[in-house]
């Protein structure tokens, strides 16, 4: 319900700019381009170090400024909206990934059940489930498979280093009951709304392939402009 209402609020209120806080402007243009990285699209990303098992990922947007605050706002200020235009940016990222044109399964990385229920929403999946959305629209076969969960509880990972995160996150995440039967079917993209280290997607990508599933890759909505691999500023 605590998702309904916000909703309602959304389109009743007058709002501000989510990016930089023009008013009276829900998500001005300005912002919006910064989502689509300035006019340029998306591109590779690779942290350093990379950790093993890490699949080739692609990125939306720079996580910097406006993108940063968007993704914010979706994510702990209940401003479910946005997942339109976040999805659009990571449908970006997974076009880049060219992964054939078949048939793909978008699979989210897991949130906690504790920060599920305290934000009212899955927002990762949210934005997955807009992705795929815009993917059809264009003609492509995909959809999206909640096909992991975390089997134990990790810590928050923010003030974690690459090394922390890495044994944090090890053997967390597991394939759910009945989920390995169409991920067998179909190559996976992992997908998530930033990528720092890479850990969490490592460890995605070994839980889905340890179920017998493929990883064509992972798309994200932003990652720091460091990680891009060719860096336009």
């Amino acid at each position: 319900m605590r998702g309904v209402w916000r909703e309602l609020a959304d389109l009743v209120l007058p709002v501000d700019c989510a990016g930089c806080g023009r008013p009276r402007t829900a998500l001005c243009a300005a912002c919006r381009l910064a989502l689509a990285r300035g006019g340029r699209g998306a591109g590779r990303v690779r942290p350093e170090p990379a950790p093993a098992g890490l699949p080739r990922v692609w990125a939306g947007a720079v996580y910097a400024d406006a993108v940063r605050a968007v993704l914010l706002a979706h994510k702990e200020r209940g401003a479910l909206w946005l997942a339109e235009p976040l999805g659009a940016t990571l449908a970006a990222a997974v076009r880049g990934l060219r992964t054939g044109g078949g048939p793909l399964l978008l699979v989210p990385v897991p949130s906690a059940r504790g920060a599920v229920a305290g934000r009212g929403h899955d927002p990762v999946r949210r934005v997955a489930l807009a992705a795929a959305g815009e993917l059809r629209r264009a003609g492509a076969a995909v959809r999206v498979l909640p096909a992991l969960r975390q089997r134990r509880v990790v810590a928050d990972q923010a003030a974690l280093s690459a090394r922390q995160r890495l044994a944090n996150v090890a053997g967390a995440l597991v394939v759910r009951g009945g989920a390995d039967r169409p991920l067998a079917a179909a190559p996976a993209v992992l997908v998530d709304d930033l990528v720092t280290t890479g850990a969490t997607l490592a460890e995605a990508a070994r839980a889905v392939v340890a179920a017998g599933g493929r990883v064509a890759g992972a798309a994200v909505v932003a990652a720091p402009r460091s990680a891009f691999e060719i860096n336009w500023n």
